[in-house]
């Protein structure tokens, strides 16, 4: 009884409270005015139209934009730099209600972004090599410190200044400042080539220089710091020591970026550098590397008829090249070389008929150009196909798919020799142990031959991609480095933290298909973040009743059941995998409920080659058929909520995903299109950058007319339709033919958009897309899915 009455006293005292709150709120009552009505939204620019006829394989079209690929007018150009400028005003005015989102975005991922940008150092004979950046600069430094004196790298700022007062020695060696590099270069300073000699003297690099678009080799004395007088050349698109670091060879390219020359230079010699091969064909490209021991220069020359391997001896590089390889028809082909014994690492046809996927052959180096009689390594298996191989003085290390999974083994060398090709469970082959989910395993540098530890960098769709050291003699694992995104930091453990799992050694007892851990009683080292992210995967019928890999990331505990809206990834193209690593950005989606899909299209990797080639050139509509299979699957699962997903396409990627919405533009709410390959009639019937055969075989050559039809029918630019609502759509700049190919729309189409980002004439420049720009990409998307933004417009 006296709990009732204590009820009803206190019902009495909240009604009174509630009486009193409203008297309260009546007394300071004031009249509201009438709102303001809410301002009319931007107005879109309108770019200048000139209608150009255009007429090949009998097929007429009028394009009122090709001004714009122009580049070499100056007057369009400035009209351009005019409609960049609108489009920039028009996108800040649709985007000012986001500043809130942006600024918040921006804020948690710079949390999260890694607190130093230096590389775990890489072991290499008597040194350590690295690249860390000064607080301050914009750009890095690469040094090295002697192993001897740095048993345990402990940190990039310990000892002070890389001087050791206790020892009296200067521990580490700056050998390039990229920040001083960038004054020599016009203020911008990109590195796409850097080779250390064997021993250790030199360094040989290449600088692009913007205002002549080229890269221009330089060669330093890491003895002295200062830079040798030669060789110093440009349009340099390969390097390869020989002589243990006293001759240098390099490639040149002609006027359109076709590696066709290959000199040799004397390092400290007073000659001129000697032109040891040229190719004429301008369909032939030649590419120079090295093998792993600097015992041969490979020289491979490829074109669409024919791929050639040529093998020059390093200690006597003017000796001339002696054939070693040659097949019909272009391959991949890499050379390696280990204790008398060339190994070939490709995809060629056998006895005449394609193969899906790459195998090892061998044969001894005594052989002549004219007998060589190259055997297999391994008997086919069809649980498991290889993806790549690599090789120490001790073992050869193999990465394997077997189905979706992904395992690394090593086999002991050298192989038995006269017993023809062997299962490769007969080697006992040891497996690594990897956490689950792996998606993608990228081979480290690996430069010393010598060692036994081999690096990896292991990627998962829900773990930060971890650098993992692995000791092949001991079975012994390290992860160098790897991002802690439950903690907001990165950690580098280099000689400090170690696992001691033994390797499998007996995979006989186990089937090859079994699950992609293996004896990892250590998991907890990996940092997978699985217990808070879940990773799904599904194969979805296409419409040729083909199964399509897609993968599926969600918070486990914010994910809203068929509430979710949803971004679907893919790309589909060079026969490349589909990137999907963990990226700390998208933890703002994920933890906000997003569903983050990825979509193993035809066209990509992961599939053998046939995978690839059922999604290119003629084939390119499989590709976007799949895309949009499994758009359709994420929505009628009601993993993502209709009128919620969005789409996402980088490059070749762009163009799967712009085609996808011109195939189905009710079927995305919104899309992002980073660098979006748009206009692929225009870009290869009329090319301003210089294609490659690898370009046409991907997309189509128009001479033929059967590739020429279907370029017209996927390229995204050509098939726009009339008076459709598409989804709100965000691109960067395209780094082919034109940089605002999506101006296009202009009041022809009822079309939502947002940011353009990127360099004015954005062909092929550096991205700031995925860090701090980045959340200028959620804010739209999650603009475009939460809201009504039909008065945006595409600047297409």
């Amino acid at each position: 009884m006296l709990r009732l009455l204590t009820a009803s006293l206190q019902q009495r005292r909240l009604l009174h409270l509630s009486n009193a709150i409203s008297l309260i709120r009546l007394a300071h009552y004031k009249p509201q005015k009438a709102a303001a009505p809410p301002p009319a939204p931007p107005t879109p620019p309108k770019p200048p139209q000139k209608p150009v006829t255009f007429t090949v394989h009998d097929d007429t079209w009028q394009d009122p934009y090709s001004w714009m690929s122009n580049l070499g007018d100056k007057v369009a150009m400035r009209h351009m730099d005019v409609c960049m400028e609108q489009e920039e005003k028009y996108t800040e005015a649709v985007m000012s209600d986001t500043d809130r989102l942006q600024r918040k975005l921006q804020s948690e991922m710079a949390s999260r972004m890694a607190s130093h940008l230096s590389t775990p150092p890489v072991r290499w004979g008597p040194w350590l090599y690295y690249r860390r950046v000064e607080e301050g600069k914009q750009y890095p430094v690469l040094c090295r410190r002697s192993v001897s004196l740095n048993e345990e790298f402990i940190s990039y700022n310990s000892p002070s200044a890389g001087f050791d007062f206790t020892s009296g020695k200067r521990i580490e060696q700056k050998l390039i400042d990229y920040n001083l590099e960038a004054e020599r270069f016009g203020g911008y300073a990109y590195e796409e080539l850097s080779e250390v000699s064997p021993d250790h003297r030199f360094l040989a690099y290449t600088m692009y220089d913007k205002d002549n678009d080229y890269f221009r080799l330089s060669v330093r004395d890491l003895t002295s710091g200062s830079l040798c007088s030669k060789p110093q050349a440009d349009r340099v698109a390969n390097l390869a020591w020989a002589k243990d670091g006293q001759a240098l060879l390099y490639t040149v390219t002609d006027s359109n970026k076709r590696p066709y020359r290959i000199f040799c230079s004397m390092l400290g010699s007073s000659e001129e550098d000697v032109l040891l091969a040229e190719e004429s064909d301008e369909t032939v490209y030649v590419n120079i590397g090295h093998t792993k021991d600097f015992q041969f220069v490979t020289v491979n020359t490829f074109s669409n008829s024919f791929s050639k391997v040529y093998l020059i001896n390093a200690n006597d590089p003017l000796s001339g090249m002696t054939l070693a390889w040659e097949c019909e028809v272009q391959a991949h082909c890499i050379v390696e070389h280990h204790q008398g014994y060339l190994y070939l690492f490709t995809d060629a046809a056998k006895e005449g008929q394609p193969v899906d996927s790459h195998y090892l052959l061998r044969c001894p180096v005594q052989a002549s150009s004219g007998s060589r009689n190259w055997e297999g390594v391994f008997i086919d298996d069809p649980d498991f196909i290889i993806e790549d191989a690599d090789f120490s003085n001790t073992h050869l290390i193999l990465t394997l798919r077997e189905g979706r999974n992904l395992r690394i083994c090593s086999v002991d060398l050298p192989l038995p020799g006269g017993n023809g090709p062997v299962l490769l469970k007969e080697l006992n082959p040891r497996f690594l142990p990897l956490p689950e989910y792996v998606s993608q395993i990228s081979s480290g540098p690996n430069y010393d031959y010598y060692s036994s530890t081999m690096r990896f960098t292991i990627s998962s769709p829900v773990m930060p991609d971890a650098v993992v050291e692995y000791n092949l003699s001991n079975g012994k694992w390290l992860i160098v480095q790897q991002q802690n995104v439950l903690h907001e930091r990165t950690r580098t453990l280099y000689g400090t933290v170690s696992s001691t799992s033994s390797m499998d050694k007996s995979p006989s007892s186990r089937s090859y298909g079994s699950a992609n851990k293996v004896n990892c009683e250590d998991d907890h080292l990996w940092n997978d973040l699985s217990e808070f992210y879940a990773c799904e995967q599904y194969d979805v019928s296409s419409h040729d009743g083909v199964f399509v890999p897609l993968t599926i990331v969600y918070s486990r505990q914010n994910k809203q059941e068929g509430k979710s809206p949803g971004l679907l990834h893919g790309h589909g193209a060079y026969g490349e995998l589909l990137d999907k690593r963990w990226r700390s950005e998208l933890k703002s989606l994920l933890d906000r409920g997003w569903v983050v899909a990825y979509a193993d299209v035809r066209g990509g990797g992961g599939g053998g080659k046939k995978w690839h080639h059922d999604g290119r050139r003629t084939k390119k509509h499989n590709s976007i058929e799949d895309y949009i299979c499994c758009a359709r699957f994420l929505i009628e699962k009601e993993i993502v909520q209709e009128n919620k997903l969005a789409g996402w396409g980088y490059s070749a990627g762009g163009l799967l995903v712009a085609s996808a919405i011109n195939y189905c533009p009710d079927l995305f709410h919104a899309a992002v299109l980073k660098v979006p390959f748009l206009d692929a009639s225009n870009t290869l019937l009329y090319p301003i950058l210089p294609l490659t055969p690898v370009e046409y075989e991907e997309f189509g050559y128009p001479g033929d007319i059967e590739d020429f039809q279907a370029i017209r029918k996927y390229s995204p630019y050509d098939n726009i339709q009339k008076d459709v609502l598409y989804p709100a759509t965000m691109q960067t700049h395209p780094k082919r033919r034109r940089f605002a190919i999506w101006l296009v729309l202009i009041r022809i189409l009822r079309v939502r958009s947002f940011r353009l980002l990127g360099e004015k004439h954005g062909i092929i420049y550096t991205f700031v897309f995925d860090r701090l720009e980045y959340n200028k990409v959620l804010s739209s998307v999650s603009k475009a899915i939460i809201s009504d933004s039909s008065h945006l417009h595409c600047f297409n």
